[in-house]
Formats: C-alpha cells, structure tokens, sequence
C-alpha cells in the first residue's frame, strides 16, 4: 500500500455548524432529486448532490488536448495522485464522521470558454464542487453559473482576483497566487538593483497578461533606474509572435517581461529572440517557466538569466532529490495517475497535489455533507503547509482578495532547474 502523502501539517480549525434552521433554509438549493448523490443526512440534513455517506464526487474541467494540453492534464494528475494515494489509505474522514472516498471526474474543455461552461451545465447535478481547472478564460466561463446554481469552483488555478473576492464571487476561490503578485515579486527584485535597466513586454491580451503588466509596473513605479521602452500583446488564439518579437527585439531591452500562457509561443518566443540575436533577461510566469517543457525544448541558455517565481518544490531539481514531500508525490503520481501524466514536467501537477490536501483539510472539518458547510469549511483554513510547498509560503484561506496561496519566492533557471533569487544578476 503506497503511504499517505508526508509531512501534512494538520491545523485544528473552529468549524462552526449551521443552526438547523439555518441549514434547513441553505439545503434547499443542494437538495437532490436523484442521480447526483445526495441524499438525507444522518442528521436530517438533506445533502448536496455529489456527496453520499461514502464517497465525494469532484469535477474537473481542463485542457486535456490542445496548446496547453500538458499544464491542462497536470492540473487532473496531482490530485488524482493525492486522493488516489488517500482513498488507498482507506478514504477520508469528514467532520461529520463518515469516512469517504474521493473521486474525480476530469472533462477536456480544450482552453476553449464555451466547452467549460457546456462541461458545468451538463455535469454540475452530479458532482460536489469543481476545482484545479486550468485557466482564466475558461474559469470565468462558468464562474456566473456557478455562483447562480450554488455550486463550489474552488482552488481553480486562476490568478484571477475576481475568483478570491468573496462579495463578487461567493462560491469560488482561487489557489495560485493572483498575477499581480507574481508581477509584482519581479519588479520588486528589478526595482532593488541599482542598474539602469530598459523593459520590453509581450502580454496576453485578457485579464491573465494584463494582471502581470499591472503588478510589475506598480513595483517598479518608484524606480527611476527601470524603464519600459516597448509594450505589445498577443491573443490566446494566436499562432505565432514572430512580429511581435521582431519589434521586441529592436528595442535592444535588457530585459524581456513576457506574460505568456501558451506553451507552444513561449518556446517558440524564446527561439525567434536567439534567431533575432537578442538576449535579454527574461522573466516566465510560474505556469509557462517549466524546465522540462519549456526551457529546454527551446534550447534556453541559462547564460541570459531567466527568472520565475514558485512555492512549489521541483520534483526535477537534484536538491529534492531526497525530499520527502517530493518521493511520496512521485510513487503516488506514479500509482495513481498515469491516465494523465506521470512526468512532472509542469508546476501544475505539484499545485494540484496541493490542491488535495487543502481539499482533505476542510473535508475534515466539514460537519454536515453540504457545499454550504463545505465552503465555510474552506474558507477556515490558515497557514496550512501543503506537501511540496516551498520554505516561506502556506495556504491561507482566510484573506478576503486573495487567493488560497498568496506568497510567492523569485527564482532563477541555472540549467538544470531553478533556485532562489536573491538579487537580480
């Protein structure tokens, strides 16, 4: 039997129950009429659909073909890999005493809007709560519809802020820090050197790109030695930037901010720079900035100096080799994931396999098998530090605006993995 995932710190959290009239008036809404698993409780409460006495049902809707196809599947793996190893152990036990299984269903919405919001509205009577899904476009697809229908959209990996403003969005929480944060922690390293440094940027034009742009320029917005002397963006639908690195590249910047999420262009971005005989420094966000599947496909010299951030640990880099965290994660993607992925090679199956544990950790002080009780739950959590989790960071539920993980640590790639920034070089 592959052991439990190691080294969960378990905090003991106050679940405060629901009055029974309270209850009575919030399970209406979750009651089911069949087929979705609810049921009545043993306590009289009427339980969610998705949820029984014995198992949960999570929904799951990702990229699993397509351009972002390999972070896509990553965000299903991990999880699968944390319950797979749990439900092994023999399941979960809920605060309400039942111990139950967990189980995932995983539906391919390709990156594309319209398939997420069809895999909500034809799935979302048979499962507890969606969550890990990949992306902004496709997160806020359904974002509207979940709030109406009361349905959790938690841990998504979004750093879109609406999905952590509780007002705005009361049955969805983010788990990846927000991409100002990410943007920000850059500028902040560029704005502590005391170089005078040119920025060019390349940006999705959505709310992903904008974001980073708004983070790094507030953090730089104080330094008279960092200027941005060139600002394009491109469409999550394009094929190729080509042009816009051309023009990039005129700009002779020493640094490149490229806010991008399409693995294809980003190796293809790194490739056009070195033909155009341009090198600045670039940073990557933390979704697009994979060793394995990014850096090295497109033959990245560590020379020019590329940064990311993290809070996650790299199950490739040699320090971890020995990790515990990092050997449990591998022998359970390995066991319990293969129908996905069982290579690492993105930081989403490691964020996913967070995603697990923070979803044990308010399963546990769940007291009644409600999405109501259930969201309480989430929202109680604090610094709870998740396996793979990086020194200095945590997850911490309990900040309205911010998303489940909210800190972040600057790295930077040395040819073999990343480690930590301390100054920009």
């Amino acid at each position: 039997m592959t052991p439990r995932p190691m080294n969960l710190q378990k905090r003991i959290l106050s679940a405060v129950a629901l009055s029974a009239a309270a209850a009575l008036a919030l399970s209406g809404c979750g009651r089911s009429d069949g087929g979705g698993g609810g049921g009545e409780g043993s306590e009289g409460v009427s339980a969610s659909p998705g949820i029984t006495d014995e198992t949960l049902t999570l929904g799951v809707t990702t990229p699993l073909s397509g351009g972002t196809a390999g972070p896509g599947t990553c965000t299903v793996a991990g999880l699968a890999a944390y319950m797979g190893a749990a439900n092994e152990a023999g399941g979960i036990e809920f605060g309400d005493g039942k111990t139950r299984t967990v189980e995932i269903e995983a539906f391919d919405d390709t990156y594309d809007p319209q398939k997420a919001l069809s895999n909500f509205q034809q799935n979302n009577g048979n499962v507890f709560a969606f969550t890990s899904g990949l992306g902004t476009p496709t997160n806020r697809a359904y974002r509207e519809a979940a709030i109406d229908s009361e349905v959790p959209q938690v841990l998504v990996q979004t750093g879109d802020p609406i999905f952590s403003d509780r007002e705005e969005s009361p049955w969805q929480l983010g788990f990846v820090p927000i991409y100002q944060n990410e943007g920000e922690a850059f500028g902040e390293l560029l704005a502590g050197t005391d170089e005078d440094l040119t920025v060019a940027i390349l940006s999705q034009n959505d709310d992903y790109g904008e974001g980073y742009v708004e983070g790094f320029k507030e953090a730089i917005a104080g330094s008279e030695n960092i200027e941005v002397v060139s600002e394009l963006t491109y469409e999550a639908t394009d094929t190729s930037v080509d042009a816009q690195l051309t023009e990039l590249a005129g700009s002779e910047a020493d640094v490149f901010f490229n806010a991008m999420s399409i693995t294809p262009l980003v190796i293809s971005a790194i490739e056009k720079s070195r033909e155009l005989g341009w090198s600045p420094s670039w940073f990557l966000p933390s979704n697009t900035s994979s060793p394995v599947a990014i850096l090295d496909p497109a033959g990245a010299d560590a020379e020019d100096g590329f940064y990311s951030v993290s809070f996650a640990k790299a199950p490739q880099s040699p320090a971890y080799a020995e990790d515990e965290d990092v050997v449990a994660f591998l022998e359970n993607l390995e066991q319990y994931a293969a129908e996905y992925t069982t290579t690492p090679d993105f930081p989403h199956c490691m964020w996913s396999y967070m995603v697990g544990a923070t979803l044990e950790e308010a399963f546990t002080t769940m007291t009644e098998p409600t999405r109501e009780n259930f969201m309480e739950a989430l929202r109680s959590i604090e610094d709870l530090q998740a396996p793979l989790m990086l020194e200095g960071t945590s997850v911490n539920t309990t900040e309205d605006g911010q998303p489940a993980v909210s800190t972040v640590v600057v790295q930077k790639y040395n040819g073999a993995g990343y480690e930590t920034a301390e100054s920009f070089e």
